[in-house]
């Protein structure tokens, strides 16, 4: 039961993660329809913003919890200014082209990217350990787990309630709905759909660096991390259904279990245990789980 109990609890925090680093990508799809191969390298822009900040707020005499508030900050910073200046300075050039265009595009915007960390932060790997050990450990019979990895999946649940209920009840939601049907209708209309695009292309890139943020303190932030977390990414929202917020959040939920208990059970076939699941999910529902009804037009 110890052994079991542990795969679930495993699993529940690594979903969150998956989560709140997926909901940014699959936003962007969903009104956007660009599968945003930058998605990685914002998360880990917002890993190092975070680094740095939290890193000269402990260098001073203010209370070590107001690096939980520098995390938070870290992630809106990096989110706004690298989502305007791709969606504004570049993206919004090439929507009348091929999907394969704006893909190639975040492609190239991706290794861009990669290689400013570098230039900016170096190779050297960074560690913030304070906000991660700050908040003591909660125990659950015999096993312990870091408090701060519930703060995470707390940051995942508010996410995912946020984006809901903005699309659902409020004004600017229901208007993004409307975009995410019909682009052209809505155009018509009178919806500026280019301000929308920007809007929730700053959303997703924040979402990510927020995502980048809140890990850093569980990790050595190093060059390379985006790589791994865009492929995570691309699993969960494929097994979801791209656009489909729901479904991002049930593929997290499935990814996270099968992940974990792979580990705990069977830790040989971990990495494949997620893509024969992406495989079995697809062969089934060729376009993920809750893939969103597309218009016909005639």
């Amino acid at each position: 039961m110890s052994l079991l109990s542990a795969a679930l609890i495993d699993g529940i925090m690594y979903a969150a993660w998956l989560f709140l680093v997926a909901v940014g990508l699959t936003l962007i799809y969903g009104v956007m329809k660009i599968l945003n191969m930058a998605h990685g390298s914002l998360y880990t822009i917002g890993a190092y913003t975070a680094v740095t900040m939290v890193t000269q707020w402990l260098s001073t005499d203010q209370s070590p919890y107001g690096s939980y508030l520098m995390l938070i900050l870290a992630a809106v910073i990096a989110g706004l200014v690298l989502g305007l200046v791709i969606e504004y300075g570049l993206l919004r050039f090439f929507y009348q082209e091929e999907p394969v265009v704006s893909l190639l595009i975040t492609y190239a915007v991706f290794l861009i990217l990669e290689d400013t960390v570098k230039l900016v932060w170096g190779v050297d790997p960074y560690v913030i350990a304070e906000p991660y050990g700050l908040l003591g450990n909660v125990e659950f019979g015999d096993l312990f787990y870091p408090t701060y990895s519930f703060v995470i999946v707390v940051a995942a649940i508010l996410a995912g309630l946020f984006l809901t209920l903005f699309l659902k009840y409020s004004r600017q939601g229901r208007i993004l709905l409307a975009v995410i049907h019909d682009r052209e209708v809505s155009q018509a209309m009178g919806i500026n759909v280019q301000r929308y695009f920007l809007l929730t292309f700053i959303a997703g890139a924040t979402l990510a660096a927020l995502g980048g943020a809140l890990t850093a303190p569980t990790i050595s932030v190093a060059p390379g991390m985006g790589v791994e977390v865009i492929v995570m990414a691309f699993a969960v929202v494929v097994i979801g259904g791209l656009g489909s917020l729901p479904g991002a959040a049930l593929g997290a939920v499935i990814v996270g279990l099968v992940r974990s208990f792979a580990v705990h059970y069977w830790p040989e076939i971990e990495l494949f245990s997620i893509y024969a699941v992406m495989a079995l999910v697809l062969a089934v529902r060729p376009k993920g789980l809750f893939a969103a009804a597309e218009a016909r037009k005639i």
